[in-house]
């Protein structure tokens, strides 16, 4: 069980991972090793699920960032459907959506004949039936990191 110390923990590291565990330790108002124990303990039962550097997809040189949403022709092999998507290396992120799409995928690409490719590739899976992409033009916001549990 997740308590208001964690809480503060996870509020804290979740805005910068890389907060050393003594200025934790201050802000929360115990001992460094206290707060290490209390994270090992959020790593070892998986609420904290990993550490991940943001980077600007620009200076990586994907300039295009889309949203493709997936219909399937059986919906009861979705699963295994979804497991395939998941493992497109241009794929972001896969989400199983309610509504008339079984999916939404956020994939990156350099240019346009590139997304045209990772299209492609969506498409030739066996269940796929259709696909409709929207391109970003601009991000506002994109964080990990969770809200409050309160409004």
């Amino acid at each position: 069980m997740i308590d208001n110390i964690d809480r503060k923990i996870l509020n804290i590291i979740q805005a910068n991972a890389r907060t050393p565990n003594a200025e934790v330790a201050r802000r929360v108002g115990l001992t460094p090793s206290a707060i290490l124990e209390r994270i090992r303990k959020l790593e070892r039962t998986g609420v904290i699920q990993g550490y991940e550097t943001r980077v600007d997809h620009f200076a990586m040189g994907l300039n295009i960032m889309a949203f493709v949403w997936v219909k399937l022709k059986d919906m009861a092999l979705y699963p295994a459907t979804g497991r395939e998507l998941a493992g497109l290396k241009h794929v972001m992120e896969v989400y199983n959506m309610a509504g008339e799409e079984c999916f939404l995928l956020k994939v990156a690409a350099k240019e346009t004949k590139d997304l045209a490719c990772i299209l492609g590739t969506i498409n030739q899976i066996d269940n796929v039936r259709a696909t409709r992409t929207n391109i970003t033009l601009e991000q506002y916001k994109q964080t990990l990191s969770l809200p409050p549990t309160d409004c």
